[in-house]
């Protein structure tokens, strides 16, 4: 369909949207390589998944789009189904298509068939995929739009037309049953050519007459004056049993008939003839009789290639080039099928219509840490909101207490909801990001060069330029790495510009005195606030339940000493 836009369930032809690609380090610092092993076995799978996900968009069109297209595949686990079958007969034929070879003159009548094969499959494939949306309860944009892109692929193509002429060409060709071939030899028996003597209606039915082509020559009563055919259908086959005591001299193997080893024909005049493989293969044979046919059925060929030609633009790739957006879905929705039966919760997210709110999250959770889980019992929901009084999170608690599980699940849900897939959450609204930047504990060869506080202050430099108000940004222990005064010094200019960008943070932190200055850093702006965050201790215990609230104390200090395993106990342990 020269006419046609390559058409997309995933990246509509919306005006004016634009895209960030997460870099892979924030891909791995969110742990998506490792959730999306869930997903999919395949490793062409996974690399689809994320190249999709990862490309990010703040425009709300392209979210709302996608999630409802979710929405149907999810509802619809038997249009699911259907889909994925007719998929993968679709690209079975793509994978072994001959269309890719020319139509032209070099190719004969075998392949030629073969196409049209191929386009008669290919044809039925477009025919079921319209039947099975039509017959769906489909609602979204995107599907029906797809749906609409079938009809006019189906109508622009001429799928009718070309299906009356893929069966008439196939009945003329159909009629061919049987080719009769002869050999002309010399006064010693040696072959000197062969050659198709005619093309037949009927197939050749065995004689039981002469058991062999042996036989045949030995009774001279049967050789004939003349080359003329008398139109006898009858042939005389060579038989196993006899193959041994004739030095197996001719082969009758698919209609090609060729010299193999003999007592009275030597290499030099066997050469002169086409030598088939031996055994059951009659690949030679066809492609001796795909040269020849192609002479004598002039007329039949010439239209097989005027048809082909006419419709040499129908690419399969028209609809091969949806089917990995598809499995896209179709893998996040079996998933989600598999662990809403187990108890999870999922939700589909919602858009924020408030102008100063920009996410409330209920009853969300890392789904990350999720899937490694025995039971949903063993989960912890939270709640958080993003709006101008709580703009950036310096998030403390005691170590080992959640921080970290919680900041990557906030980076999840909106990787998640933003590719249009139900978030790990009780309810989940928000406004899109245009990226997500991560700035957690680089590894340790990274740091050879700068040192740790230096990879770490030309890291978030470079996210610092990168991001806008529109951004998602979360730091795990970032200027942790240095003594407690040098790192609090950056850490607090770094809170300062963060809240002139506006962006969405959250700051996870063991810098207690860092939340302990949030009146400071908030009388420096008035649109974006920041909040302290903390995980609550219960009884002494770690709950991995946040909560708005100042610190609980400057225990700064043991949280770091049991992070490095230097406390007392830890020590002489």
């Amino acid at each position: 369909m020269n006419g046609n836009k390559r058409f997309s369930i995933l990246f509509p032809c919306f005006e004016n949207v634009a895209y960030r690609q997460l870099s892979e380090i924030t891909c791995h610092d969110l742990g998506l390589d490792a959730l999306f092993h869930e997903l999919s076995n395949d490793k062409r799978e996974q690399n689809i998944i994320m190249n999709v996900i990862s490309n990010m968009t703040s425009d709300k069109r392209v979210a709302y789009y996608r999630q409802k297209v979710f929405a149907d595949i999810l509802r619809l686990p038997e249009l699911r189904k259907r889909l994925s079958e007719l998929f993968d007969r679709i690209e079975y034929i793509r994978k072994f298509n001959s269309g890719t070879m020319d139509t032209g003159e070099k190719l004969g009548f075998w392949l030629l068939m073969h196409r049209l094969d191929e386009l008669s499959d290919y044809i039925k494939c477009v025919e079921e995929m319209r039947a099975c949306l039509s017959e769906a309860d489909i609602s979204s944009e995107g599907l029906v739009s797809f749906r609409n892109y079938l009809d006019a692929l189906y109508d622009e193509a001429r799928f009718s037309e070309m299906k009356k002429d893929i069966a008439e060409l196939k009945n003329k060709a159909g009629n061919i049953q049987s080719v009769t071939l002869g050999i002309n030899v010399n006064s010693r028996f040696e072959a000197v050519s062969m050659g198709l003597v005619s093309v037949n209606s009927k197939p050749f039915k065995k004689s039981n007459v002469i058991s062999n082509f042996a036989d045949a020559i030995a009774e001279k009563d049967k050789i004939q004056d003349s080359s003329d055919w008398d139109g006898d259908m009858h042939y005389h086959q060579v038989a196993a049993e006899h193959q041994r005591n004739f030095a197996k001299f001719i082969e009758n193997t698919g209609g090609m008939i060729a010299t193999t080893r003999t007592p009275f024909v030597d290499g030099r005049i066997r050469s002169t003839l086409v030598k088939n493989i031996e055994g059951e293969d009659s690949a030679g044979s066809t492609f001796y009789l795909d040269r020849t046919l192609s002479k004598m059925l002039s007329s039949l060929i010439k239209k097989l290639r005027d048809v082909l030609s006419e419709y040499s633009d129908i690419a399969i790739v028209d609809i091969s080039n949806v089917i990995p957006e598809f499995m896209y879905y179709i893998r996040f929705a079996e998933f989600i099928e598999r662990y809403t039966e187990k108890g999870f919760k999922f939700c589909e997210a919602g858009l924020s219509e408030n102008e100063g709110v920009s996410m409330v999250a209920k009853e969300f959770y890392n789904l990350k840490l999720a899937v490694s889980l025995k039971s949903e019992d063993e989960l912890v929901y939270n709640d958080l909101v993003f709006d101008r009084e709580h703009s950036i999170y310096i998030l403390t608690g005691a170590n080992r207490g959640g921080k970290t599980t919680v900041t990557q699940a906030v980076g999840i849900m909106f990787v998640l909801a933003q590719g249009g897939i139900f978030v790990p959450a009780g309810s989940f609204e928000y406004k899109p990001v245009d990226g997500i930047y991560t700035h957690f504990p680089a590894d340790e060869e990274k740091t050879l060069d700068l040192g740790r506080l230096g990879e770490e202050c030309v890291r978030f430099r470079s996210i610092y330029s990168e991001c806008t108000g529109e951004s998602l940004i979360l730091l795990n222990e970032t200027f942790a790495t240095t003594s407690f005064e040098e790192g609090f010094y950056i850490a607090r200019d770094s809170v300062r510009a963060l809240l002139k960008k506006g962006a969405r943070v959250i700051y996870n932190t063991h810098m207690h005195k860092l939340a302990a200055e949030m009146d400071e850093f908030n009388k420096e702006s008035e649109s974006c606030k920041v909040a302290s965050l903390i995980v609550k201790n219960e009884n002494g215990k770690r709950s991995f339940k946040v909560e708005v609230a100042m610190p609980e104390g400057l225990s700064y200090a043991r949280d770091i000493a049991e992070k490095y395993g230097v406390t007392y106990e830890m020590l002489t342990s």
